[in-house]
């Protein structure tokens, strides 16, 4: 089983337990751990993965429980750091009637965005292995680099670079460019994921479809495009298609597609897939769809409870969900 290294941001998740735009008494608003790379960890872990969560947390309640809240669900800790620099990040998530999320971050500054080109150690990809980040680790010109770091880190030991672009745009300056940033890394990774609106904003003035074939022929070489629960597309350089998500009841979508990729990296860090062979196994389209049918199924087991680290499978879990018809 390879190692996978998540990176970026663990952050405290406040959910509300009332709908977007409802008033009418007092609102409460319950902790939960969370953060897509560190949602993305747990996913894996819970799976049976040896994922790894790298990242920086506050010297503060919060960074302690985040810390013990990734080591109790499985997920190596090791290279976890912490500051007395900035406060952990908060999320304040509301959800309307659909289950569908509204946020408002504490975040900048943040204990994330101190971590550096420094912390990141050549050690850690001594062994192969994947890497995973996502576009929250580039709102900031330090952990844009502390991120790029980790890249080439990466690449030079051969492991898989994986990308959700997972585009939270009230977690970038007004100045900033958050397609520019993005797109200045984008193609280093070998699987690429986005949602239809991130896509649309990727692309931009070029037709979604012709931006896909532009990612493809710039070297990356699974582009995966989720849009709720419509059908998932997939891509390669040379094939794709469509993988139908199970129907659910839906609770919260807050960590549906974190569980989505921690099920894809779980399936490719069981192949053992460096970067090299990645071309040869995606050729075989049923082993891909195969790999994409259980991801789709951890995403739908997450969107059909409730938090983030809470609302994510386990083989067993899973399995018994889709047993029973996948509604509770």
């Amino acid at each position: 089983m390879q190692k996978v290294i998540c990176f970026g941001e663990a952050l405290i998740d406040l959910l509300s337990d009332k709908t977007a735009g409802d008033t009418q008494g007092h609102e409460r608003f319950t902790k939960f751990a969370g953060g897509a790379p560190a949602n993305v960890s747990v996913a894996l872990a819970k799976l049976g993965g040896n994922a790894y969560f790298a990242g920086m947390l506050g010297q503060d309640m919060f960074g302690q429980f985040l810390s013990k809240e990734l080591a109790e669900q499985g997920v190596k800790t090791d290279y976890v750091q912490f500051t007395k620099q900035a406060k952990t990040a908060l999320a304040f998530v509301s959800l309307d009637q659909h289950g569908e999320r509204t946020f408002e971050f504490y975040r900048p500054p943040a204990a994330d965005l101190c971590f550096t080109v420094d912390h990141f150690n050549i050690r850690w990809f001594d062994e192969p292995g994947i890497f995973h980040f996502c576009s929250n680790s580039l709102t900031e010109t330090g952990i844009y680099q502390a991120t790029e770091k980790g890249i080439q880190l990466a690449k030079k030991q051969d492991w898989l670079i994986s990308f959700d672009v997972n585009l939270r745009t009230n977690l970038w300056q007004p100045d900033a460019s958050p397609r520019d940033m993005i797109l200045g890394l984008i193609h280093h990774a070998d699987v690429v994921k986005f949602a239809l609106e991130e896509l649309l904003f990727l692309a931009k003035d070029i037709k979604p479809q012709q931006f896909i074939q532009q990612l493809l022929n710039n070297g990356c070489q699974l582009v995966l495009l989720t849009n709720g629960a419509e059908p998932l597309c997939w891509y390669t350089a040379s094939s794709s298609g469509t993988i139908t998500p199970p129907a659910i009841v839906m609770c919260d979508a807050t960590a549906a597609g974190d569980a989505f990729m921690g099920g894809v990296l779980f399936q490719l860090s069981q192949k053992n897939i460096i970067s090299n062979d990645f071309t040869t196994w995606l050729s075989n389209t049923l082993k891909l769809e195969s790999a994409l049918n259980f991801a789709s199924q951890c995403g739908a087991y997450a969107a059909a409870h409730r938090g983030a680290f809470p609302s994510l499978p386990n083989q067993d879990t899973l399995q018994d969900f889709f047993k029973g018809g996948a509604r509770e």
